[in-house]
């Protein structure tokens, strides 16, 4: 798995899987991550055709989330794509899905001026959270991007504002000790899981090799979550994706759920109605919390209310539903479509 070059003491400092109580500001090492540069004349056009985001209205110093699908619209990755110049873009993405992704682009690639390459031992990537994010950010002298989704760049950093209250700091490795430092100094150092817990409750669900071509981007609410453009032209998987979303009903889609225990089932991970037997979901991501384990489900919109759902097989935990920062929005939109 590519890795940013860490040093192992750096590395040791984040190792905490759960903050302590009363923690307002935590910052977490994304080693689980890899990053693809894109660059030359054609990239734009390039992946306007591969990808679910619209690229062309994404301006330089912006971010979006996005997918590449396969023909029948099933999701190979998710990533976060960030334009830095015209014909420059950084995508990240799981790590173990960084090899066979950037092979299936470089099908496509080779008609077009662009070139992909694996940078991700260029960076130290670390996530940020909390009530106190503008604070440390301006006392670590790094630029704080003024809106979700915007860019601050400098010559040794990247910081791209996810939320109100949460950020990614892109940091080149040779010259980040002082920075990392003063940011470890006034923040809580946690493991990457906690990030992972961050999204869950985010709600942004991410693609692992384990669900590689298992859901079409509405199954994971890209389409709540800014990263599929329904007015953008053709696009791998584009038909497949727009019939859903124009024609179909969508009878699966992604909820948070809470799980007792201290173990976190792996992606793709079953969940099973104990009452019938049958399978209704799968597990997108899961991480420990505060209480026992949370996660993405992608579950049957008819059982998600169910209250005999368990993970793996009936002997399984019992999985109960939490909330999502934008189920309103997703239920009045499902309304409309009735």
């Amino acid at each position: 798995m590519p890795q940013t070059s860490v040093s192992s003491s750096l590395a040791a400092t984040f190792t905490a899987p759960l903050p302590a109580q009363g923690v307002d500001t935590a910052l977490c090492l994304l080693d689980h991550e890899a990053v693809i540069a894109l660059t030359g004349p054609d990239t734009a056009r390039f992946l306007q055709g591969q990808v679910t985001c619209d690229v062309n209205t994404l301006q330089a110093g912006q971010s979006t989330l996005g997918a590449r699908c396969n023909p029948k619209g099933r999701m190979q990755s998710s990533f976060r794509l960030t334009r830095l110049a015209e014909d420059s873009f950084l995508l990240v993405l799981h790590a173990e899905l960084l090899e066979r992704q950037i092979a299936e682009l470089k099908k496509y690639a080779v008609f077009f001026k662009t070139q992909l390459q694996d940078v991700t031992a260029e960076w130290l990537r670390l996530g940020i959270h909390g009530s106190r994010l503008e604070r440390v950010l301006g006392e670590s002298d790094l630029p704080c991007p003024a809106s979700r989704n915007s860019v601050a760049q400098s010559e040794q950093s990247l910081v791209i504002r996810i939320a109100d209250d949460a950020a990614e700091i892109w940091l080149r490795p040779d010259q980040a000790s002082s920075t990392i430092e003063h940011l470890t100094s006034t923040t809580t150092a946690l493991a990457s899981q906690a990030w992972t817990l961050w999204l869950i409750r985010a709600g942004i669900g991410q693609v692992y090799p384990e669900t590689y071509e298992t859901f079409i981007p509405q199954m994971l609410n890209l389409q709540q979550l800014g990263g599929v453009s329904f007015r953008k032209g053709c696009y791998t998987g584009q038909e497949i994706v727009a019939r859903m979303q124009y024609l179909g009903k969508l009878k699966r889609r992604m909820y948070r759920t809470l799980l007792a225990g201290d173990t976190a089932p792996p992606p793709g991970t079953v969940v099973v109605d104990r009452a019938t037997g049958q399978t209704v979901g799968e597990i997108v991501m899961a991480a420990r919390s505060e209480s026992g384990v949370e996660s993405l489900a992608v579950l049957q919109k008819d059982a998600a209310q169910l209250t005999t759902l368990v993970v793996g097989n009936s002997d399984g935990p019992l999985l109960s539903l939490g909330g999502l920062p934008y189920d309103a929005q997703l239920e009045a939109g499902e309304a409309d479509k009735e």
